[in-house]
């Protein structure tokens, strides 16, 4: 007879290891997320639900204006007014109405695309000239024919050419405020009014009415126009160059570890009382002002460490602010510091350094880097040279991919004709036939 099968419900025992985040775990992770602003908002609502807590200075976000508008240089306020038109549309567009299609114009586009927010050109000429090989003249007609668009005192290199610029545009401007700016700038800004009266032979009143014409001049012609990423940061991290080394000193700033203090005497108060819930109460609310500090000190570790390795890896640019950036993933810094990817990525992500050439989000030093052996270079600085050479071309004969890929093999990059296209069709060139130009 064959043998019945049953069928019914049984136990089976099954041991399976989860993994749970704890509230205080939440919490550190939230913690590292947070960019200065959030983390700000984050301990007001702290101090708001623990009355233990209390947080040492002011906690309101006042931090540094990305697009200057409010930052004073000597006498000069900045003060923006939006347009609709960005500064580079703007500049695009005088371009296209009044330059013929020619070398030299392709120049003056390429430098349009380096200037900053306020209408600054940042770029070292003389590093683009021996890069490229370009003429001195060409070059510097370029910057002429820039500097001769609206608004006035654009493609400046400093604030002194800035309004020197707009000082020459105008008909009826007074001498003595070109001769001030131009021979006596750095007692204008130190309001030195007797050494510019000795030194350029004029009165008080001459210098009166030079000064409040200067005054009516913008330090940031382009500072009026839309941007795409106007708002304020404050620098978590200070970068220093120390003294007689290649080292860096790394400094946190009070917006990354802000001083979180435990109102003992008021607590110490309750603490007399005898009733259980008072104490439980009591116990939790020092336990949460410990947790927030233990997070807090962990934050700022974390982003100092992961800064250490950014400047290590991308020490030619804390060097000189020219220097293109090296390869360097998330990954790399994760292998590195024996953390998870996603920490890195929450450590970098609206965080920002200041070092001596200005304010940057940590995530601008990653960069992605070519896929090939042996070689150390980044795609955005491949890119830029494929810009550079596209921009110096002639117009009539445009270079081909392929003819680009030799010239790139020349300054040392070795990538095919395919990884060519690629990279210029991600920078929205076109073909050498959409090029051409009779």
């Amino acid at each position: 007879m064959p043998h019945k099968q049953s069928y019914g419900y049984g136990q089976i025992q099954k041991q399976i290891q989860k993994f749970a985040l704890t509230q205080q775990m939440q919490q550190s992770i939230q913690i590292l997320r947070y960019s200065t602003e959030d983390l700000a908002k984050y301990l007001k609502q702290k101090q708001l639900d623990n009355p233990f807590i209390s947080i040492k200075g002011t906690m309101s976000y006042t931090g540094k204006s990305t697009d200057m508008s409010n930052v004073k240089i000597g006498q000069f306020d900045m003060v923006a007014d939006n347009k609709s038109q960005s500064l580079y549309d703007y500049l695009l567009s005088q371009v296209h109405l009044t330059m013929r299609k020619t070398n030299l114009r392709s120049w003056v586009i390429y430098l349009i695309g380096q200037l900053d927010e306020n209408g600054y050109l940042k770029i070292d000429l003389g590093k683009l000239i021996r890069k490229t090989g370009v003429d001195y003249i060409t070059m510097m007609d370029a910057l002429t024919l820039l500097q001769q668009l609206d608004p006035p005192g654009v493609g400046a290199r400093s604030l002194q050419e800035c309004l020197l610029l707009q000082i020459q545009n105008i008909e009826d401007a007074p001498i003595e405020a070109q001769l001030i700016v131009e021979n006596e700038f750095v007692s204008l800004v130190e309001q030195n009014w007797e050494k510019i009266a000795a030194n350029l032979a004029i009165d008080d009143k001459q210098i009166e009415n030079a000064v409040e014409f200067i005054q009516r001049l913008t330090p940031a012609p382009g500072a009026a126009f839309e941007q795409e990423n106007i708002g304020y940061v404050y620098p978590d991290l200070i970068i220093k160059k120390i003294s007689g080394t290649t080292d860096f000193s790394i400094k946190t700033t009070k917006k990354t570890k802000p001083l979180v203090v435990f109102k003992k005497d008021y607590y110490d108060k309750f603490l007399r009382e005898n009733e259980d819930e008072v104490k439980k109460f009591l116990k939790e609310k020092q336990r949460d002002f410990q947790e927030l500090i233990r997070d807090i000190e962990l934050r700022a570790e974390t982003i100092v460490r992961v800064a250490e390795v950014i400047i290590e890896r991308q020490h030619d640019f804390f060097e000189d602010g020219n220097e293109q950036l090296k390869p360097l993933l998330l990954r790399d810094v994760a292998q590195k510091l024996n953390l998870h990817e996603s920490t890195i990525s929450r450590a970098v992500n609206g965080k920002y350094l200041q070092c001596d050439f200005g304010v940057y989000e940590l995530k601008y030093f990653f960069r992605r880097p070519v896929n090939s052996i042996g070689q150390d270079i980044s795609v955005d600085t491949i890119k830029e040279h494929i810009n550079v050479i596209i921009a110096a071309e002639n117009q009539q004969k445009p270079l081909s991919d392929s003819k680009i890929a030799t010239k790139l093999e020349k300054v040392g990059i070795r990538i095919s004709r395919r990884t060519v296209a690629k990279y210029r069709e991600e920078l929205k060139i076109g073909s050498s036939t959409q090029r051409k130009r009779i």
